[in-house]
């Protein structure tokens, strides 16, 4: 059980850091190897305001930040399909952008972890740094994202367009 238990833990850091990573390039414009080599060598394990205490999966940190980047227009078609009438990705707060992003990846690229665990990961990533609706927003755009993706996990039938990104 602590195993899992330290998994998770790790994934939720990993997480969080890639979310920040994903928020740093696009604003900042720098090499994504050097922003993955910034947060492992200087921001992980540390407990500071600068760093993100607890564990940290290096691996799927990597793997998130890299895959959004390689697939980001199909991510960005996907979340746009899945928004509000009227929304546009360019309309959304930068974190909430790199959030939705990150969340969308892994929907698609990671199997291993169940959509329900993904939706409620980013949910929470949401809430910490959200105190209005975006919460309940990041919930409804990753619902419609995971049942175009991952319909069978909700007993539906999966969209015939909807293969992979």
């Amino acid at each position: 059980m602590s195993n899992v238990h330290s998994v998770h833990e790790g994934r939720s850091g990993a997480r969080l850091a890639a979310l920040q990573a994903l928020y740093q390039l696009e604003i900042a414009g720098a090499a994504p190897e050097d922003v993955i080599e910034e947060f492992i060598q200087h921001r992980f394990g540390r407990d500071s305001e600068a760093g993100i205490a607890g564990p940290q999966d290096k691996e799927f940190f990597a793997d998130l930040v890299h895959g959004v980047l390689k697939h980001q227009v199909e991510i960005d078609r996907s979340l746009a399909r899945s928004l509000a009438k009227g929304w546009t990705l360019v309309r959304i707060d930068s974190i909430l952008r790199a959030l939705l992003r990150a969340a969308a990846y892994e929907l698609v690229a990671r199997p291993d972890v169940p959509a329900k665990v993904v939706i409620d990961e980013y949910v929470e990533l949401a809430r910490d740094f959200f105190t209005g609706d975006e919460p309940g927003f990041v919930n409804a755009v990753l619902d419609r994202v995971a049942r175009s993706k991952r319909a069978a996990e909700f007993g539906e039938t999966p969209p015939e367009d909807e293969l992979g990104f």
